[in-house]
């Protein structure tokens, strides 16, 4: 048999070329097979409190259009950090997502030695929903509305407690940003979750909170908490009786609330992009609407682009307010 070399040389260029396009076809067709296993969903936050009710919300709906159990996990600790850290640490494949709040544009500010970086390790997928927060007061307390909150907290400077999901939660931030613009001292207590703060509040161990619009308007009601006012520019759908912070002597203010996902950074684009669309898809139904609008909150479904803006824009005025306050977490 005569041995061909231009031939053999053909079929080993030719060979190659395909193990090439294959290799750079693989991650793609991985990507597109994504979810092939359960995802998780860390909630930085205990269970009980927005966080973890919007994430089980949304979760269970990906679940259902994705195939795969989206099983959600809380991790606790340190304003968010925690279970944040663990996310940023996490394999980038996409199979380990953040429902992320406010917090993780507030602790950069407040904690001098970060486990993470926000910006490098973790990658914004898309902010799930948004919306006012509630001031909420026990039902017992003798204040009727924000004046009157007001002038009781000038007249015994130091002596009000509000409480929060824990130091650097968008919940505590709400509280200062609300003491900053009405110029009183209140004493900030943390919790180790939103819906134990509450618990405290009803039985009158803190005087006030700023508070998740759905975890505070579902205790609202004799005996429990009375809502003083809404964070947003406008009153809200639900509770139409109850005035914004703005038009009960404060002009100007507000204060959002959001819950978002974000993922380890490097995770690989058409991942976060698949999770973003699918969100939005998820989002956009009725039933999902309106589970949202009982809970306070507008769905978004923005692009990762528009959701890290959104996310800059937020930690400069939270560093802004973070100095003027004086807040750390010692």
């Amino acid at each position: 048999m005569t041995f061909n070399r231009r031939s053999a040389l053909g079929r080993i260029f030719a060979a190659t070329v395909v193990t090439v396009a294959a290799w750079g076809v693989m991650p793609a067709m991985a990507q597109e097979r994504w979810p092939a296993k359960p995802v998780r969903l860390v909630v930085p936050f205990s269970p009980g409190g927005s966080t973890d009710v919007v994430a089980r919300m949304i979760g269970q709906k990906l679940s259902v259009l994705w195939g795969q159990p989206v099983i959600v996990e809380n991790r606790a600790g340190a304003g968010g950090n925690l279970g944040a850290d663990m996310v940023a640490k996490s394999p980038a494949d996409g199979y380990t997502l953040l429902m992320a709040s406010g917090s993780i544009t507030i602790n950069p500010h407040i904690y001098k030695n970060m486990p993470f970086d926000t910006r490098k390790d973790l990658a914004p997928i898309t902010n799930v929903a948004s919306g006012p927060m509630l001031l909420v007061v026990p039902d017992r307390a003798p204040v009727k509305s924000v004046k009157e909150l007001i002038t009781l907290a000038k007249e015994t400077p130091g002596a009000l407690n509000f409480g929060s999901a824990g130091v650097g939660s968008q919940v505590h931030l709400a509280g200062e940003n609300f003491a900053d613009a009405a110029r009183i001292e209140i004493r900030h207590v943390p919790y180790r979750g939103e819906a134990v703060a509450y618990n405290d509040l009803i039985a009158g161990q803190i005087q006030m909170m700023v508070g998740n619009f759905a975890a505070a308007s579902a205790l609202l009601g004799p005996g429990r908490l009375r809502a003083l006012a809404v964070t947003g520019k406008q009153r809200s759908e639900q509770l139409p009786d109850v005035p914004t912070v703005a038009e009960s002597g404060l002009p100007g203010f507000e204060n959002t609330g959001w819950f978002g996902f974000l993922a380890p950074a490097g995770t690989p684009q058409g991942i976060l992009s698949k999770i973003q669309i699918d969100t939005a898809k998820v989002l956009a139904e009725s039933d999902t609407k309106a589970r949202l609008f009982v809970q306070g909150m507008t769905p978004v479904g923005n692009t990762p682009a528009e959701f890290s803006k959104a996310m800059d824009a937020e930690s400069k005025q939270w560093a802004t307010l973070v100095k003027n306050r004086n807040i750390t977490t010692n």
